[in-house]
C-alpha cells in the first residue's frame, strides 16, 4: 500500500525539520512526502536535501487567512496522482511515533478498518530543552491526551464519536477519501475545519478506529486559551458549520469569549456575534 504524508505549512520551520526527521527514523518510509506551503517561500530549502525526499506544493493565501482545509486537499490531490493508496495527514507541529506509519498501513489493510477514518494518539510535549528535543526521549515526556481514546498498542478501538476526530493526526485510504469528500474550502483560518471532516465523515457513514500503537508527539509552542488571537475566524468558521450542519461547535471557545466580552450570542437568532453584547436600554448605571 503505497503511503503518502501530507502536510500543510506556514512558518514553524523548526517543527517541521523534527517531522522529517521523525519520518526518517521510523520503521516504514513514505512513499511520498507532500509539504503544503501556504505562502511560505522558504520552504524548499527547509525540506531540501533531506530524507525522506518532499515534494512541495504551493498554496497562495489569498486573504490573510490560512487555507487548511484547501492545503490538505490540495496535498491529498497531489499525492494520490502520485499513486498513493493510504494518505497520512501530520499537523507541522507533530513528530511521527517509530511505528506510526506501520501501524497506519496495518489497520488500513484489514478488512474490518479500511474503510475507516484512522487516528492515532497525539501526546502534548513540554518545552525542549535549550539543545531541543531527542526523538528517543519523546515518549516519556508526556502521556496522550485524555480528551482522546487511547487504546494500547496493537489495539483498535472502532467509535461513532464524530465530534472526537481531529487533524493532528490522522489516515485514510485513498478510496475512503473520495467518499467522504475533501475538507470543505469555505473554512479558512483558525477552528472548525477538522470538526467539520468529522461530520462529513459520519453522513458518509465512515466510522472512527483509534489505533494504538500509532502515536504522534506535538511539539511544545505558547498557546492562548481561549485562541482570543483568532476570534474572528473562530465565529466566522462557527457560523459556517451552524449553517452546515445544524448545531454550534467549539462552544467551550465560544462561552470562553462570551465571558470576556470578546463574543455574544443573539438570544433572538440564536448566532453569535463578536464583540460584548449590546447594552438594552434601561441597563446602564446611573
Amino acid at each position: 500500500m503505497r503511503t503518502a504524508v501530507i502536510t500543510p505549512v506556514s512558518g514553524r520551520h523548526r517543527h517541521l525539520a523534527l517531522q522529517q526527521r521523525g519520518l526518517a527514523a521510523g520503521s516504514r518510509s513514505p512513499e511520498q512526502y507532500v509539504v503544503v506551503a501556504m505562502d511560505d517561500p522558504e520552504l524548499g530549502a527547509v525540506v531540501g536535501c533531506r530524507e525522506p525526499a518532499a515534494t512541495v506544493v504551493e498554496c497562495p493565501v489569498m486573504n490573510g487567512r490560512l487555507p487548511l482545509a484547501r492545503a490538505r486537499n490540495l496535498g491529498a490531490l497531489r499525492a494520490m496522482e502520485g499513486g498513493a493508496e493510504l494518505l497520512v495527514f501530520l499537523d507541522v507541529d507533530c513528530v511521527p511515533g517509530e511505528r506510526l506509519l506501520e501501524r497506519y498501513r496495518q489497520v488500513a489493510l484489514d478488512a474490518e478498518h479500511q474503510h475507516s477514518l484512522l487516528c492515532g494518539t497525539v501526546s502534548y510535549l513540554p518545552p525542549p530543552s535549550p539543545d531541543g528535543y531527542r526523538l528517543s526521549g519523546l515518549p516519556t515526556l508526556a502521556g496522550p491526551h485524555p480528551g482522546r481514546p487511547a487504546p494500547p498498542a496493537g489495539e483498535v478501538r472502532r467509535s461513532e464519536d464524530h465530534e472526537l476526530f481531529w487533524s493532528l493526526s490522522f489516515a485514510v485510504t485513498a478510496k475512503t477519501w473520495r467518499a467522504i469528500g475533501g475538507f470543505c474550502e469555505e473554512y479558512e483560518g483558525y477552528g472548525g475545519e477538522d470538526t467539520d471532516y468529522g461530520q462529513q465523515a459520519r453522513a458518509a457513514g465512515v466510522p472512527l478506529a483509534w489505533v494504538g500503537g500509532a502515536p504522534a508527539f506535538h511539539q511544545h509552542h505558547p498557546v492562548s486559551d481561549p485562541p482570543v488571537a483568532h476570534v474572528h475566524d473562530i465565529l466566522r468558521n462557527a457560523e459556517t458549520f451552524h449553517r452546515r450542519w445544524g448545531w454550534w461547535p467549539m462552544a467551550d471557545w465560544l462561552s470562553a469569549f462570551a465571558d470576556r466580552g470578546l463574543a455574544h450570542r443573539d438570544l433572538a437568532t440564536g448566532r453569535w456575534y463578536p464583540g460584548p453584547e449590546p447594552e438594552q436600554p434601561g441597563e446602564h448605571s446611573e
